[in-house]
């Protein structure tokens, strides 16, 4: 964040202390003045030629003041002995007590000798005579507070359109391509972008010109921010990021005014690049939806695409922004002279997640049965994020269980915890609902053995786990770019085996089943409306997003299909699903042996993983799996010692 120090803001707080010191100074000055610069002898004088017609000697002190005869003033002096003058001024020094005492007398006959009261001494004249300037001061102070907490309340005014950014500089961005992994292709898009900033004289001799923005799509956490990063610091230049939620704020124009000083920051330290994260939060399009026409994340947006292609010329200052909602987006911002490129950035491969892998592992300790091949074949799907989440996951399992380095199980155990969640083997199930779930779940695992497109069966529990009761478990061997018709026909056929398993065996049904048929009929309605697999009713998309006003589209949107067309679709999904319905009960009648098979081992051991499962389908008695040590107090298991060299297998 940079902060600015207003010339006039400074200027008015020297202007007040200088005020407040000269008041003080003033206000003190009478309680700190030195007495009258009379002499000891004059002040004898005085007395001795009855000069003195009122008197006060504090005893104590030593502080007289008197009043001359044909004057109103007092004068005032300070005693250098106060028992002298006591004795010299009244002949009585043995009548000297001193302490808390005053002598006082008022004589109105000149010429009679001397006569004088010993009264008690207070010290309340001083607070009296102080208490004019201690409210002066008081006074001051409060003026003080006043003035300071408007001063701060102008500044935090003046402050609302400065755009809360960070700027990382050149040097200190250690961001580079090196640490970005499992983005091969996006790398190579930017590099063009970092020769661009560091030579630009040679593309502007050809005539080419610098684009003015880059736009980062793809889902979360697959490190759109991260490249970005890593552009400037490749490039070497400063950074300025700021998230898109920072301009909108609840006074009206403070989104551009913020644009306007975000662009006047880089173009003074040009060459340099602006990161807006997530962008769709003010840059989706305008007219539509409930906002209307004229609020003010409209006006930051205009602003934001006038200073990125207007009348002003902007060079060397390159714009990058990141969202994962492309299809909310202005028209406007997406066209060429404003974001020309597009990157997008996709889940990774199963080569760029064993990059990853290495990346983050590159400085946690690996036992010799890890293999991150092996770890990156089984999660796909996983962003980035995901899987940085899996190897910490793993490096805290590792811990928990007293090992000095991370094992093949304890990273298969954090890839199923970032799944499913943590087990919750402390809750008490009744024996009618475990054996429920162990014939739910074994009702999946035997249709996804007998549907050849499904995935195979890697593991099946019944152990709860976050909010499902247990969880069928089948990852992918390749990663796939397309799903055929036969696939999700199939998808939906084991969705439904658990709740035909539950009708087969217990001649009752449940509702354990319920996110099953929810993720069913959601693919029954995409294959029939989105992706055209109905026989009946074609190749045709039928309506839109559900979120159609979250997508920034016309609030009063209809549907673009008829009564007869909707009722034609419900009755095209009920006879997928039905379908489906049908072909698993087939299955698990067919094959109702080998579901009570592993239903029954589930319920013994509440637990199987692939190589079990295979063993049971081919009845055959599986292989108990090896029970994992368990530390004494104090001790630590450590791994086994790694292969040498020559015993070491030898990779591709």
């Amino acid at each position: 964040m940079i902060k600015r120090n207003s010339p006039k803001g400074l200027l008015s707080y020297v202007i007040f202390a200088a005020v407040i010191i000269i008041i003080l100074i003033v206000g003190l000055r009478g309680l700190l003045s030195p007495p009258d610069d009379t002499t000891y002898s004059e002040v004898i004088g005085y007395f001795d030629r009855l000069e003195v017609s009122e008197f006060e000697l504090n005893l104590g002190s030593g502080s007289l003041k008197y009043v001359l005869r044909g004057e109103d003033t007092a004068h005032t002096y300070k005693v250098p002995n106060v028992s002298i003058f006591y004795a010299e001024l009244f002949g009585d020094g043995n009548h000297f007590e001193g302490g808390n005492y005053r002598v006082a007398y008022n004589n109105a006959h000149p010429n009679e000798p001397l006569v004088y009261n010993e009264i008690p001494a207070s010290d309340s004249s001083i607070w009296l005579n102080l208490i004019p300037t201690l409210l002066m001061i008081g006074v001051m102070v409060f003026l003080a507070v006043s003035m300071s907490r408007s001063i701060s309340s102008a500044g935090k005014i003046n402050s609302v359109g400065k755009a809360n950014v960070r700027v990382d500089g050149g040097d200190k961005n250690k961001v580079t391509f090196d640490d970005v992994a499992g983005a091969d292709e996006e790398k190579a898009e930017l590099q063009e972008i970092v020769e661009l900033l560091k030579d630009p004289k040679k593309y502007q001799d050809i005539g080419a010109k610098i684009p003015k923005g880059v736009l980062l799509v793809g889902p979360p956490g697959n490190g759109k921010t991260l490249l970005a990063k890593a552009v400037a610091g490749e490039a070497g230049v400063p950074f300025f990021s700021i998230s898109g939620s920072d301009f909108l704020e609840l006074y009206v124009g403070v989104g551009a005014a913020r644009v306007r000083d975000l662009f006047d920051q880089a173009k003074k330290s040009a060459p340099s690049i602006i990161f807006i994260d997530e962008i769709d939060a003010v840059g989706r399009r305008r007219g539509a939806g409930l906002g209307g026409g004229h609020d003010e994340r409209e006006q930051t947006l205009n602003q934001l695409l006038v200073e990125m292609d207007g009348f002003e010329i902007n060079e060397s200052v390159i714009v990058m922004a990141a969202t994962n909602r492309r299809d909310v987006l202005d028209p406007a911002l997406l066209r060429p002279g404003r974001f020309d490129r597009q990157v997008y950035v996709n889940y990774p491969d199963i080569k760029g997640r064993e990059a990853i892998l290495k990346v983050h592992s590159k400085n946690k300790p690996l036992a010799p049965d890890v293999d991150l091949k092996t770890v990156a074949a089984s999660t796909p799907g996983f962003t980035g994020a995901d899987l940085a989440n899996l190897i910490n996951e793993a490096a805290l399992l590792a811990v928990k269980r007293g090992r000095k380095a991370i094992t093949a199980q304890d990273l298969s155990d954090a890839a199923i915890k970032v799944i499913a969640g943590p087990e919750k083997k402390s809750r008490v199930i009744l024996p009618e609902e475990k054996r429920l779930t162990a014939y739910h779940e074994a009702g999946h695992a035997v249709c996804h053995f007998y549907c050849p497109t499904q995935d195979k069966v890697s593991e099946v529990s019944i152990i709860p786990r976050g909010m499902a009761g247990g969880y069928t478990m089948a990852l992918p061997e390749h990663d796939k770019s397309y799903v055929s018709k036969t696939e999700m026909n199939e998808e939906i056929v084991v969705l439904l085996g658990g709740r035909a398993a539950e009708k087969l065996i217990l001649d009752d049904i449940s509702t354990g089943a319920s996110n099953d048929i929810e993720r069913a009929t959601d693919t029954a309605r995409k294959m029939v409306t989105r992706y055209g697999f109905s026989d009946k009713l074609g190749p045709v998309v039928y309506g839109h997003d559900d979120n159609e006003v979250f997508l920034g589209r016309d609030y009063n949107s209809s549907k673009t299909y008829s009564e007869v067309i909707a009722s034609e679709i419900d009755s095209e999904m009920r006879a997928i699903i039905h379908s489906a319905y049908d072909r698993a009960q087939e299955i698990l009648s067919e094959h109702k042996e080998q579901l009570t098979r592993v239903a029954e081992y589930l319920i013994e051991h509440e637990k199987i993983n692939g190589e079990q499962f295979v063993q049971l389908m081919n009845g055959e008695t599986p292989n108990e799996p090896a029970a994992q040590p368990k530390p004494a107090d104090g001790e630590v298991i450590a791994p086994e010692q790694p292969l040498s060299d020559s015993e070491a297998p030898k990779g591709e």
